[in-house]
């Protein structure tokens, strides 16, 4: 099957995740992505340990660069020098799609700013990513995905409500934004086919920030009162939290009435799953506390396997909380083929681990057959026109 998007020619000049995430997903998506990288490289080359061995007894770079570079070709350009810019010139005169996550204004220098290709060249899709975007009065600040997740409320809705707030594990703001720009990219593409002009596609951290509050938001806007953190509980649904059992802890995720009753008839309580005073979700919000203890109380008795493998047979959405070796030990995921192993000759084994874009277009998983580049092992080539 041939890829949706083979034939797509994509210049990245980005670094760290946001932007490279952009790259990857569309390479997985069949495009070719040339990843133009500074002498010294992107920064998450060296952000390790965990490092990806080499069969040279070396590494190949951090694992960190490898979760968002797969796929691409890597070429190595100072911007600081007229040779450097004339070599990124003549890439973007072919190019589809630029990406870049410099500072607004960072490019201009270089005569790679937006306003200057698109003029060149009318059918370019330039996507800029950046922290606050190319307007409004942070637009000159650099944004980082942790500052990002504060300003944008979901700190003070992770953790728990006597804790201090949290960040996610991951680069939550960082990996919406690229997906985001994807979805923009996309779009502009699709217009371009019916109007033959580009786009300039302005992405900020922060706008897909609050962009993905979701509930929470239409919570806050509709009832004037700011939601707090609520730990695992869920603010508009009860009983939808963790639950301790006897060795460990489930997840417990109670959608409708009528799984409330047959969770309450599988942890020995039907009755109460018949209270009118919980029959409707409305009710056991307002009355959470008082539940919730009861609840607490019940399924403490169980095993973590007795309980979810009862709650799977009686239809009550239940789950474990897995390690990432779990994860990818799950059979769900594996039937999936989510992890894979990209064939890579100068890696110890002769294959790099990475986690597929889970993207499936008629049965066939999204993802590319070639690993991450190393740094500027397509400069050379590039040099003689033999990318594009």
């Amino acid at each position: 099957m041939t890829r949706p998007l083979e034939g797509l020619k994509v210049l990245e000049l980005a670094r760290i995740l946001a932007g490279p995430w952009i790259g990857q997903v569309l390479a997985d998506l069949g495009a070719d992505v040339i990843k133009v990288e500074s002498p010294d490289g992107d920064d998450t080359r060296t952000w390790g340990p965990p490092f990806v061995e080499a069969a040279d007894g070396g590494d190949l770079s951090a694992a960190y660069f490898h979760a968002a570079n797969r796929g691409k070709k890597s070429v190595v350009v100072d911007f600081r020098t007229p040779e450097g810019q004339a070599d990124v010139l003549r890439l973007a005169a072919k190019a589809d799609v630029l990406v870049e996550n410099f500072k607004v204004g960072g490019l201009k220098k270089y005569g790679l700013d937006a306003e200057t290709l698109r003029a060149a060249h009318p059918r370019l899709i330039y996507c800029s990513v950046t922290g606050f975007g190319q307007t409004g009065p942070y637009a000159e600040r650099a944004g980082y995905d942790y500052l990002v997740q504060g300003m944008g409320g979901l700190m003070e809705l992770t953790g728990e409500p006597k804790g201090e707030p949290m960040k996610v594990g991951v680069a939550f703001a960082d990996i919406f934004t690229g997906l985001y720009a994807t979805v923009g990219i996309l779009a502009a593409l699709r217009r371009r086919d019916a109007t033959g002009q580009g786009a300039t596609v302005d992405m900020a951290l922060l706008d897909c920030q609050v962009g993905v509050l979701a509930n929470q938001a239409m919570n806050y806007l509709v009832s004037g009162t700011a939601p707090t953190r609520l730990g695992n509980a869920h603010p508009n649904i009860v009983p939808y939290q963790v639950f301790a059992v006897s060795d460990g802890y489930v997840i417990v995720a109670v959608g409708n009435d009528a799984q409330f009753r047959r969770f309450c008839a599988v942890i020995g309580d039907a009755a109460l799953g018949e209270d009118p005073a919980y029959a409707t979700n409305r009710e056991r919000v307002r009355l959470r506390e008082e539940l919730v203890e009861r609840l607490t109380d019940l399924v403490a008795t169980f095993t973590k396997a007795d309980l979810l493998a009862k709650l799977e047979a009686a239809g009550v959405p239940a789950g474990p909380i897995n390690r990432l070796n779990e994860v990818f030990d799950d059979p769900q995921v594996i039937a999936r083929r989510m992890r894979i192993d990209v064939p890579a000759p100068d890696a110890a084994g002769g294959t790099i681990p990475g986690v597929r874009t889970p993207i499936t277009i008629d049965g066939q998983p999204m993802v590319s057959d070639q690993p991450s580049p190393a740094l500027g092992a397509h400069t050379a080539a590039s040099k003689a026109g033999d990318l594009w």
